[in-house]
């Protein structure tokens, strides 16, 4: 069994484990602090969460990150949102504006809208004879390649961020990290790695990408 493979059954176990509590929604992991931490070091100005999923990535940034002036959390997803908005309610620390806006991706939003985007994308190759066909394989499956998500992400981002504003994104080695940095640069940005965490079956980058 490859790495690639075992890392898909461990996921489809965790999936299997999830939803005999939680069918819709994805839940904070390694992945949402990794994003999290990242926001933290870069994040500024008005911020957009791209699939905010429980809302917790949005409402730790508004609790705890001062140079961040706004946080918008959208998803596909119409439970995510209600879960996202419900946390946002409950949440006694935030003075940081939060609102909850449902998309697909960025096509609901404005061009220059946001200093800072940040994407915790599906990511893991899934083949489609395999697919769980539920809100949970929206938030986890990136197609068989595991990119068809996030190259639609970094094909609109450009027109969503200001000029000197910066996105920062999840970039899993399952996914091919040097064929995406390579569509990154083509799409016109930079990139740097924030932070980067290795697992037993990957290694995940934050990613920030800047206006070449």
């Amino acid at each position: 069994m490859t790495d690639k493979e075992a890392y898909t059954d461990a996921i489809d176990s965790t999936l299997a484990e999830r939803r005999e509590i939680e069918t819709t929604v994805y839940q904070p992991a390694e992945d949402s602090a990794l994003l999290a931490n990242a926001i933290h070091e870069q994040g500024r100005g008005r911020l957009l969460e791209v699939g905010t999923g429980s809302g917790w990535v949005a409402v730790t940034t508004a609790e705890d990150v001062d140079a961040v002036t706004e946080v918008v959390a959208s998803d596909i997803n119409p439970h995510a949102c209600r879960a996202a908005a419900q946390r946002a309610v409950s949440s006694d620390d935030t003075t940081t504006p939060i609102s909850v806006v449902q998309g697909d991706l960025l096509t609901a939003f404005d061009t220059n809208s946001f200093e800072t985007v940040a994407f915790n994308p599906p990511y893991l190759p899934t083949d489609p004879d395999a697919e769980w066909d539920d809100w949970m394989e929206r938030a986890l499956s990136g197609g068989p390649s595991g990119r068809e998500v996030i190259e639609s992400f970094i094909d609109s981002l450009s027109r969503v961020l200001v000029p000197d504003g910066i996105g920062l994104v999840i970039i899993s080695s399952l996914t091919g990290y040097e064929t995406v940095t390579r569509y990154i640069e083509t799409a016109g940005f930079s990139y740097s790695v924030v932070i980067e965490e290795s697992y037993p079956f990957e290694t995940l980058s934050v990613l920030a990408l800047r206006h070449q």
